[in-house]
């Protein structure tokens, strides 16, 4: 059985070794992610061609995501390293300390106007809510705190304001130039962190597209802001990513299943891609299995609706990223044999604004209650699999397209998968059908006497073209 949930793992110096770069791919990565909160262009550089090169290898293409770092809200070094604060303890996060003499009674902070963005009273979370702290008394550049539950705290964790609020744009000076260097990579996405708004992302596709870009834009849900304009960010997005870490930290862990929830169905609804990311399977950075707790919390996903599901530090950092892989997929496939996952009441209660996306919502219907054996939609720009694959369906759809960044495109659509095709515009309509069949009898992906699906345009080459539907049997296509 295909898996239907895609995998996305995320690159670093675990799989830095070609061997290891082989072992995930051959596991099941359907797409990779470059962090570029970490390390430089330079090294991202020779990740992307060491996975487009191993992609080649195996004829299989995979998808590339850029995540931009976003405003570093963190604090700043302390001359030892780290300290032990105590409950009770007072402590000053202060923007005018030197980058490196943090003490136990003060640290910096990397952005400066925070003293403006909060007030006494307000709970401040430090090192993703492992730190609690109570806002006493705010100066122009000082805030006081008192300790409310304590831990170890060292250099550079992350500063999250409980309930959100934190003015810092989500595109800095340093995305500005990730977002050019993205668009020189030709990448299939760019993740924006932290937008509070849908003029966020249109600011970062403008400044993609000026670039030469035609990467998606997938926008990270993290702040509890976002969370109030979700609707509005997804409809501004090619993607979303529910990002759990941050997010939970702002509105609070109890609130954050049920969020996940909600924003996995909105965005199914609003025909957007996403991905449900951080701390997966993350006891796997030190350890060969996952937890009973992490295995349930991917499965869950997956009975979600989810396109996606993201390893971070697991493959990027981890001690077994291959097995992190393995795992991700042995549950994703066990998840999607519940019959529920299977069945779909999208949008039948809606009018389609579009040929091509009717034909998609036609198709899918037909095809779940009919014994269609698979669906075949050649495509230009990927964007009727995408409409099938918000339709919650057993049945595999294979993505035929002549360009290959709309095979990449498709990498990260739940239950579509690409396939390379070439140029079938001077055939006429039974021969470029046959082509496509034999394409699937080579794969093995279908068999004589199965019913297939076709979706196709008459118009040359053009996107959006998509007007035809048809049910045929392999073996007897007239």
């Amino acid at each position: 059985m295909l898996r239907r949930t895609k995998i996305i793992a995320t690159l670093g110096p675990s799989t830095d070794d070609p061997k290891m770069l082989d072992k995930i791919i051959q596991a099941g990565v359907d797409v990779v992610r470059l962090n570029f909160s970490h390390e430089t262009p330079k090294v991202h550089q020779q990740r992307l061609e060491a996975v487009r090169k191993c992609a080649n290898a195996y004829g299989c293409p995979i998808g590339v995501i850029v995540d931009l770092q976003g405003p570093k809200i963190r604090i700043e070094g302390f001359s030892q390293g780290k300290i032990i604060l105590n409950e009770g303890d007072q402590f000053v996060l202060d923007a005018t300390c030197p980058s490196d003499a943090g003490n136990q009674q003060c640290v910096g902070i990397t952005y400066k106007q925070l003293p403006k963005d909060v007030q006494s009273g307000d709970t401040l979370l430090l090192d993703d809510g492992r730190i609690v702290l109570k806002v006493k008394q705010v100066g122009d550049t000082q805030i006081s705190c008192k300790v409310i539950v304590g831990g170890k705290l060292s250099n550079h964790k992350g500063i999250n304001r409980e309930g959100g609020g934190l003015s810092a744009d989500a595109l800095t000076h340093k995305d500005r130039a990730d977002i050019a260097t993205a668009a020189a990579m030709q990448v299939d996405y760019l993740a924006v962190s932290f937008p509070r708004s849908a003029e966020d992302i249109h600011e970062a596709r403008e400044l993609l597209q000026a670039a030469g870009g035609k990467a998606g834009i997938i926008a990270k849900i993290e702040r509890a802001e976002a969370l109030d304009k979700h609707e509005e960010i997804i409809k501004a997005s090619d993607a979303i990513m529910v990002a759990r870490g941050d997010l939970g930290v702002e509105i609070g862990d109890a609130h954050l299943p049920l969020a996940q929830k909600r924003l996995i169905k909105k965005a199914r609804d609003l025909n957007t891609v996403v991905i449900t990311a951080t701390q997966m399977m993350e006891s796997m950075i030190e350890n060969p299995i996952p937890t009973r707790a992490e295995v349930s919390d991917v499965a869950n996903a997956v009975f979600d609706g989810t396109d996606a599901v993201m390893l971070s530090g697991e493959t990027a950092a981890g001690q077994y990223p291959d097995k992190a892989v393995i795992a991700m997929d042995r549950v994703c496939c066990e998840a999607e044999k519940d019959p529920m996952v299977r069945k779909s009441h999208h949008r039948l209660e809606h009018q389609f604004g579009r040929i091509d996306e009717a034909v998609a919502m036609a198709s899918m219907y037909a095809a779940n209650h009919l014994n269609i054996s698979a669906i075949v939609a050649h495509t230009e720009s990927g964007s009727t699999p995408l409409w099938m694959s918000r339709i919650n369906s057993g049945i595999p759809i294979f993505a035929l397209s002549r360009h290959a960044s709309t095979r990449s495109k498709v990498t990260l659509y739940r239950g579509v998968y690409p396939v390379e095709i070439d140029e079938l515009y001077n055939m006429n309509s039974l021969q470029a059908n046959q082509v496509m069949i034999n394409e699937l009898l080579e794969r093995a992906a279908i068999s004589e006497g199965d019913l297939v699906i076709i979706t196709k345009g008459d118009l040359k080459g053009i996107s959006g073209g998509t007007n035809l539907m048809k049910i045929v049997c392999v073996g007897n296509l007239k």
